[in-house]
């Protein structure tokens, strides 16, 4: 299996699509956001708009990963992006990323972008794994990972100093057959018959 082929998925309030080098511009509005600075980048990391014109430019052609632009269903503008990435053929597992703008947050685009790229990794592509990083502190992310169905697996405690302080990365994964039970609903479980 490889990520050659680049779907567009489609939900009710979003649809992630392929991305464009005419993406460049709106991805550099996004990654300016202080949230996404801290949560995202290293400090030292400089991002021009050629060097993402070319990053984004590229994604279609990439068969290692999958990298989808997150809109805005009603507008078309670009929010976010979602990402599955370091396939590992052998476990069937890869790992995922997200990164939503100021724009797409306190919406529910990032927990439905999250359960469509999630769900089309685990059901069209056969993956039996996917996994996250993120920091601690990332009360926000780590909110939508948990409702779509992702497990706390452990903490790495103190892995960088950021803002002078150091910081924990949880580890997180959702496995096939837990999403198969939940399909990235895993708190509306089946209604009881009886009422006791």
């Amino acid at each position: 299996m490889n990520f050659s082929v680049k779907p567009v998925l489609t939900g009710e309030l979003t649809v992630l699509r392929p991305f464009t080098e005419d993406d460049a511009a709106g991805i550099a509005e996004i990654i300016d956001d202080p949230e996404v600075i801290r949560f995202t980048f290293d400090s030292s990391t400089e991002l021009t708009l050629e060097r993402l014109r070319s990053w984004y430019g590229s994604r279609s052609a990439q068969t290692d990963r999958l990298d989808l632009a997150v809109t805005d269903r009603s507008t078309g503008e670009l929010l976010g992006e979602v990402v599955l990435y370091e396939w590992d053929a052998e476990s069937r597992s890869c790992t995922f990323r997200t990164l939503i703008g100021p724009r797409g947050r306190g919406r529910g685009i990032g927990t439905e972008a999250t359960r469509l790229i999630v769900g089309y990794g685990i059901e069209q592509l056969g993956l039996h794994r996917i996994q996250l990083e993120a920091y601690a502190d990332n009360h926000r992310a780590l909110r939508v990972y948990e409702k779509v169905g992702f497990v706390v697996e452990g903490v790495r405690r103190e892995v960088q100093v950021r803002d002078g302080e150091w910081a924990d990365e949880v580890l997180m994964a959702v496995l096939d057959h837990e999403w198969a039970i939940h399909r990235g609903h895993p708190n509306v479980g089946p209604v009881s018959s009886t009422v006791r």
